[in-house]
């Protein structure tokens, strides 16, 4: 699908605009059909939400796709053939990505490998030739840039040469920040060689609350996730839950009980994920993934019915069934007894105004 620029700019303003998420972002063109009429629309919502309401300045969104350019880099909306069809099917993928590269990495069959950033020699080895074997076999590998585990993940991709599966650097910052800075030859050798994915606009620093989205988006490219070396509450049990929770296969290799480093891996191959311990077992497995994982790590998330977006319909009451404690937007359903899509209104109506946070597995509060 071709995007004329006056409706891509219009994209850019509507997701960069208060309280728009991706969730909201595609509520919006589904309800209005284009961004150009949701911008307009987005006053009289929030209002209806209970506040007053001002979308992003477009001289802001000038500026955004000046930097963009100076990058190197593009846009890649959701609906571009370009866009990579795992992520595509992940619950609130990004609507918008800026990348840096050939986003035809992002079409080939994926791994993502992830682990501790202070992590030992011997796993990051490991890291390095199972990317390096994977990546000969034809798989893109995909990985954070971050220091140990990822950036030996990235450069075992990077020795397969061009014949090889090629390597995916998702960044927690704007597409024209590096980090950490000594990997920017790194993160410029993957520009030039594979693919770079950010999701925040440029200029964006790598805040701590952007990273489990880059991890969302990690476990949402690729077929399966493999963690090499992980402690336990880090980052890449993150990723490896938000794979599981998307129906990818989750991978782990087993490490020493003596070293904290190897406490997450070995709890997540308690939980379900699946035992490996060679690059031929997580070919094996994603070779023949057929979207039905055989690792049992993951959590049901909650579905609903989306039912018929019309915008001259009314917004369910569900004010009083709302709290700062997460519910699932199923769960307001069936109690309401309201259509999804009155449900879903009001959420919407309540997240532009400000009062609603929407949380993972599909979950929404109120705003403390």
């Amino acid at each position: 699908m071709t995007v004329s620029r006056d409706e891509a700019f219009a994209r850019i303003r509507l997701l960069r605009s208060p309280n728009i998420g991706p969730v909201s972002y595609a509520q919006l063109l589904r309800r209005f059909g284009e961004a150009a009429s949701a911008l307009e629309a987005l006053p009289d919502l929030a209002a209806r939400g209970g506040k007053p309401y001002r979308a992003a300045a477009e001289g802001r969104i000038e500026d955004e796709i000046r930097a963009v350019k100076q990058a190197g880099a593009r846009y890649l909306f959701h609906d571009s053939p370009e866009y990579p069809p795992l992520l595509a099917r992940v619950d609130g993928s990004p609507p918008i990505l800026t990348i840096h590269g050939d986003p035809a990495t992002a079409l080939r069959p994926a791994i993502a490998i992830v682990g501790a950033r202070n992590a030992s020699a011997a796993a990051v080895k490991l890291s390095r030739d199972f990317a390096a074997a994977l990546a000969e076999s034809g798989f893109a590998i995909v990985s954070g840039l971050a220091r140990g585990i990822d950036g030996a993940a990235h450069r075992g991709a990077l020795s397969a040469g061009r014949t090889g599966g090629g390597t995916i650097g998702v960044i927690a910052s704007g597409i024209d920040i590096t980090y950490p800075p000594e990997h920017a030859d790194l993160q410029e050798e993957i520009a030039q060689s594979g693919l770079l994915i950010a999701e925040q606009p440029p200029g964006t620093e790598p805040l701590a609350r952007h990273f489990p989205s880059r991890n969302r988006i990690i476990a949402g490219l690729a077929a399966g996730t493999l963690v090499v070396e992980a402690a336990p509450r880090s980052g890449s049990l993150i990723t490896a839950r938000l794979a599981g929770e998307a129906g990818r296969e989750v991978m782990a290799i087993p490490g020493s009980p003596l070293d904290a480093r190897s406490h997450g891996c070995n709890q997540l191959i308690r939980d379900g994920a699946v035992l490996v311990q060679s690059p031929e077992d997580v070919a094996e497995l994603l070779s023949a993934f057929d979207g039905t994982p055989r690792s049992a790590f993951r959590e049901e998330v909650p579905a609903f019915e989306s039912g018929d977006e019309d915008s001259c319909g009314e917004p369910a009451d569900i004010a009083g069934l709302l709290t700062t404690a997460p519910v699932s937007v199923d769960e307001l359903i069936r109690q309401s007894g309201e259509s999804a899509s009155a449900v879903q209104l009001a959420l919407l109506e309540l997240e532009i105004g400000g009062r609603l946070v929407r949380h993972a597995a599909g979950r929404v509060s109120l705003s403390s």
